[in-house]
């Protein structure tokens, strides 16, 4: 595939600040949309506008060889829908017309409905779409069903990464911390209602390492994924035919579980753990497979070496 200069929708979140640097290594020209947040990259070319208007995603992927969709919302209620599905749609409409080779979406587990649903075996890419409760979630089904029908309909090639949870610098320590941790934005992220002893290490500003665990006391086992990997199956995907019309998920080598992980962090930190309940979820993991063999995805951050980065990172900082 002859990829020269790539269009990018989301370059300045937290996923555009990793894989714009990936595409300008590579030598390839990169032209961002830029709405409210500068892309910091030096050589690219930044088009200011939203998401949400069709003529500035025209300009941004007129003449580009491929799109990378990377633009979303969370749980904002007033924001959800034009940015992450009529964004969606704007930008697959601006390819109608264009020569585009491949146009790549960063989707996400969460339209699995990850632990929020039993998952009695390791999702695949076969799984059903049933997006969990809340705006995002939704929005992550919503795109994955127009870039396939445009591709059906309008014969754009496409690529979908069905990105686990990104972890990047000391993220992973804010998760398994207690004072952190009790009430997140977004659910799922978090411990959610707690039980009055916990709240009250919290109130005290005790910290602990936070061990979800079920009603009956049993450790959830997650998957999530580090940015290094993520961007990673960006390069392995982008130029790739092997890719086209194909959805694969990116993920950590194996979901972890947080007793495991808590007690290697404590270990590591001298914070004590504690066992907090987490009720109404489900352990889930991510089968990989398709993204190995057929990407030669080989992902080489597990939990270990995350907690490890982490800590390196949050020494670094202070």
């Amino acid at each position: 595939m002859s990829i020269r200069t790539v269009a990018v929708f989301g370059a300045s979140g937290k996923i555009g600040r990793h894989v714009v640097p990936l595409l300008l290594e590579r030598g390839l020209a990169v032209r961002a949309l830029v709405h409210r947040t500068p892309v910091e990259a030096a050589g690219v070319e930044s088009i200011s506008g939203s998401i949400t208007d069709p003529e500035a995603c025209r300009e941004v992927v007129a003449g580009a060889d491929a799109v990378i969709q990377l633009a979303t919302t969370k749980e904002d209620p007033e924001t959800f829908f034009d940015v992450s599905v009529r964004g969606t749609l704007n930008a697959l409409e601006a390819c109608r017309g264009e020569e585009i080779e491949q146009f790549i979406l960063l989707g996400g587990d969460a339209a699995f409905g990850i632990w929020f649903y039993p998952q009695p075996i390791p999702i695949d890419e076969s799984h059903k779409l049933m997006a969990y409760p809340g705006h995002y979630a939704f929005t992550k089904v919503m795109e994955e069903v127009m870039v396939e029908q445009y591709s059906i309909q309008y014969g754009i090639p496409f690529s979908m990464l069905r990105s686990s949870w990104v972890f990047e610098r000391d993220d992973l320590l804010g998760h398994f911390s207690l004072l952190e941790n009790v009430d997140p934005a977004e659910p799922g992220h978090g411990f959610g209602e707690v039980a009055p002893e916990i709240m009250a290490l919290v109130e005290a500003g005790e910290e602990r390492v936070g061990v979800q665990v079920d009603e009956s006391g049993w450790p959830y086992h997650r998957h999530i994924v580090h940015i290094d990997d993520l961007v990673q199956a960006f390069g392995k995907t982008l130029g790739n035919p092997t890719a086209l019309g194909h959805s694969f998920n990116i993920a950590a080598p194996a979901a972890f579980e947080y007793r495991v992980a808590g007690d290697y962090l404590s270990e590591r930190t001298g914070v004590p753990t504690v066992d907090v309940v987490a009720a109404g979820y489900h352990s889930f993991a991510i089968n990989i497979n398709k993204a190995r063999s057929l990407l030669g995805y080989e992902p080489q951050n597990d939990i270990f070496r995350m907690i490890d980065r982490a800590l390196q990172y949050r020494e670094r900082a202070n």
